[in-house]
């Protein structure tokens, strides 16, 4: 999609060592209209002005080159010697606000849930010296609204909020969302990644001021991706990288015409085939659902099943640890998480936000369905998940001490 820009000429025999240490004076310290308040640098320990922004507008990344991102993940920016990270590009370092369910988290305190692609860019501008505080949600999975309006303050700069949850597939209140932005006079931005092509988007209606958008989640070729501006009022942006000021300045560099060609086809594809897409892939979801549910017991719906795209079900075993179930599932395309954490054996941080246990959060199953998937497909996923299942169980001591009717919570276990 977008890539890091590049330093300057005056820094880049500076930037091509190992410690990034540019004596001109950073964009984000120049004055605003906004008071700044002091932090510590990392690297020295001194007392700096915090990261600042010009009114309404996103901090420019720094200008150390990094590699590009995926689509559907924002670019990196380095400022001194703290590590890379890739936050939002529509996002004010010095001024953010990201609340959702699943964006940009600077702790991984539980009740709020964020994948690694929003939360790791809101760690970073917390380092910065901005205020990236996350709302609360209900075990749903869904962003408390009331909790969302007192925790924008009279300088948050930015409401960011994935459209639709990458892990359990949960459809954020998105109009309710843009009314209150509206209302307190800050610029909504969503990640539309998830959402495009499979849920109706209106900017207007939903007062959607930013949003992000990727090409491979909607069929469309990998490596491209959009970020939508609204107009009126006008959301100026900072340019990701100095050049020749393509796309009105903004992303400067050649577009890949193919690239673009594709992504506009496939969007053009998925408006005429959402409706009929949504009703496939509903009914292959409770087909999968019913067909689990019929021979296994103890499985359990991760988020909201009202508010959910039903191309995304994540369902946890009791009793079966994740990772195993998947070495049995090499036929079918599923997952433990996101693609973001796909390195990480921790538990979804995700479920632990809503406030699932860690031993069943490391049972959930990802199961995803597309526009291409099949009926067979789907039944030949319910046999090989049933068979995994029940061969694990009989092989679990805890699941014998469940179906005997004791506590396992109640068990001092010991080492030896």
């Amino acid at each position: 999609m977008k890539r890091s820009p590049s330093p300057s000429r005056a820094c880049a025999f500076r930037a091509a060592r190992s410690t990034w240490t540019c004596r001109r004076r950073p964009p984000w310290t120049r004055a605003c209209s906004t008071p700044c308040s002091p932090s510590t640098s990392p690297a020295t320990g001194t007392r700096t002005p915090a990261p600042t922004s010009t009114a309404g507008s996103p901090t420019p990344p720094s200008r150390r080159p990094a590699p590009a991102s995926p689509p559907s993940s924002a670019p990196t920016r380095v400022r001194s010697s703290s590590p890379p990270a890739p936050p939002s590009a529509t996002t004010s370092p010095s001024r953010a606000l990201c609340a959702s369910t699943a964006t940009a988290a600077a702790t991984s305190s539980p009740r709020r849930p964020s994948t690694s692609a929003s939360s790791t860019p809101a760690a970073t501008c917390s380092r910065r010296g901005s205020r990236s505080p996350t709302s609360p949600s209900a075990a749903t999975g869904l962003v408390d609204l009331a909790q969302l309006e007192d925790a924008i303050r009279p300088d948050t700069g930015l409401v960011s909020v994935m459209a639709v949850n990458n892990e359990i597939g949960v459809v954020q209140p998105l109009e309710e969302i843009g009314r209150i932005c509206k209302e307190k006079g800050v610029p909504f931005h969503t990640d539309a990644a998830q959402a495009l092509g499979k849920i109706p988007i209106d900017v207007n209606r939903m007062g959607i001021g930013l949003m992000s958008l990727s090409g491979h989640k909607i069929y469309g070729p990998k490596g491209v991706g959009a970020l939508y501006l609204r107009r009126r009022p006008r959301i100026r942006v900072e340019p990701q990288m100095s050049g020749g000021g393509q796309e009105r300045g903004i992303r400067s560099g050649t577009v890949p015409t193919p690239l673009v060609v594709g992504f506009g086809a496939a969007c053009e594809i998925a408006a005429q085939e959402m409706d009929y897409d949504h009703r496939w892939v509903n009914a292959l979801q409770q087909r999968l659902l019913d067909g689990i549910r019929a021979q296994v017991d103890e499985v359990v719906i991760n988020g909201s099943m009202e508010h959910r795209y039903p191309g995304n079900l994540n369902l946890s075993f009791a009793y079966v640890e994740g990772e195993s179930l998947l070495m049995g599932l090499k036929e079918v395309a599923v997952s433990s998480g996101s693609a973001c954490t796909s390195a990480s054996l921790e538990p979804s941080y995700v479920l632990r936000a809503l406030g699932v246990e860690e031993d069943m959060a490391h049972t959930s199953i990802r199961f995803g369905i597309g526009r291409f998937t099949t009926e067979e497909e789907v039944d030949r996923a319910i046999e090989l998940t049933v068979r995994q299942v029940k061969k694990l169980r009989d092989m679990s001591p805890l699941y014998e001490l469940a179906k005997a009717g004791i506590d396992l919570k109640s068990i001092e276990w010991s080492q030896h």
